[in-house]
């Protein structure tokens, strides 16, 4: 696998394939292993009253996790799932937290990891408070327009809080 995870972290990690749908992480449990991944998209995903709400995409290279239910060890309020075929490399939260013990370079690299994630999600909080649905979208192509052949739209639009018909129109009417 070819990243800019520090060597050890990987050698130290499971490789694992998981088939599309498979949830790796169920609301109430708590998230045991921290995912590389090598290749696939997930996301994590809160049910309110009955209707998907996905909060996150991830895919390579990158972390895959619910860092409220890894970090701390508490039960996930979410779901973690795969949406489509996955290989991930997965290490137990005992061992990361031995290595971060024993290698105090891996710990800078978390944190600043935890950083950019932070930064990440600030700056798409203020993206959902003060643009419209297309300036939305089209931030979203910019970064991410790769998952617009890879996820079902219905994930996308929920992630980016517009109604799956209009959704459509944006996709068909915005030429990226």
């Amino acid at each position: 696998m070819s990243t800019d995870f520090p060597a050890i972290l990987l050698q130290a990690a499971r490789r694992k394939e998981f088939l599309k749908g498979k949830v790796l992480v169920h609301p109430g449990e708590v998230q045991q292993e921290l995912y590389v991944v090598e290749r696939g998209v997930q996301m994590s995903v809160y049910e309110e009253q009955g209707r998907p709400v996905v909060l996150a995409f991830t895919y390579p290279p990158g972390f895959c996790a619910l860092p409220d239910s890894f970090s701390v060890q508490q039960p996930a309020s979410q779901r973690l799932e795969c949406v489509t075929d996955s290989v991930l490399h997965a290490i137990s939260y005992e061992r990361l937290q031995q290595l971060l013990d024993e290698v105090p370079g891996l710990e800078r690299f978390f944190r600043k990891a935890t950083e950019q994630v932070l930064a990440g999600m600030i700056q798409r909080h203020i993206e959902w408070q003060t643009l419209g649905m297309e300036a939305r979208y089209l931030l979203f192509c910019r970064r991410s327009g790769h998952l617009l052949q890879m996820v079902p739209h219905k994930y996308l639009a929920s992630y980016l809080g517009i109604d799956p018909t209009n959704f459509s129109k944006l996709y068909n009417r915005v030429k990226i």
